[in-house]
């Protein structure tokens, strides 16, 4: 019985949206790490980002698996209105760099990086933790401005929407902040 238990209490605690942690308007916490575009390693820098527009920062929890696959191939698909947008994005999870040189090409299709948070320094400064399995990242997407503010967050397991409503908060965020 105890079993069925805490299999339905997982079950529940994956397929309902959660709430992102860090709220609109709250400051976004600078990092550099690894990152992998196309199978090439290099250093991602936040802060080097928010220079040239928008960011989104996505979390996932495992390379390769289903929702993480399916994600990934949304955003890849969806990148060139991102860029059209002036926004980058970029996917974190606790994945090494070399599983993320393989999952950058395959599944990211070249068009976008993921970083590696192997120490998990990243998804606890985003409060980005899964918490039914805290060895992985939740799914959480995040728009940042170019000040550095958290303009949108989503968080909700279901890989479905996060390229649609991130990249209606970048669309909204350009309405607002076009020059006169």
């Amino acid at each position: 019985m105890k079993n069925y238990l805490a299999i339905g209490l997982f079950a529940l605690s994956v397929s309902l949206p959660a709430y992102a942690a860090l709220s609109t308007g709250a400051i976004a916490p600078n990092f550099v790490t690894q990152a992998s575009l196309g199978g090439k390693v290099f250093t991602y820098s936040l802060g080097d980002a928010l220079k040239k527009g928008p960011v989104v920062l996505y979390f996932y929890p495992a390379a390769f698996t289903k929702g993480c696959t399916i994600e990934a191939h949304d955003f890849a698909d969806a990148i060139e209105k991102y860029k059209a947008l002036g926004a980058t994005v970029i996917g974190v999870s606790h994945d090494d760099i070399e599983k993320l040189n393989k999952f950058s090409v395959s599944e990211c299709r070249e068009k976008f990086p993921v970083a590696a948070d192997p120490d998990q320094s990243i998804m606890k400064s985003y409060d980005a933790i899964l918490a039914a399995k805290p060895e992985y990242a939740n799914r959480v997407s995040y728009v940042i401005s170019p000040a550095g503010n958290v303009i949108f967050s989503y968080a909700d397991m279901n890989p479905d929407k996060h390229v649609e409503y991130t990249l209606e908060a970048v669309r909204k965020w350009n309405a607002e902040h076009k020059p006169n």
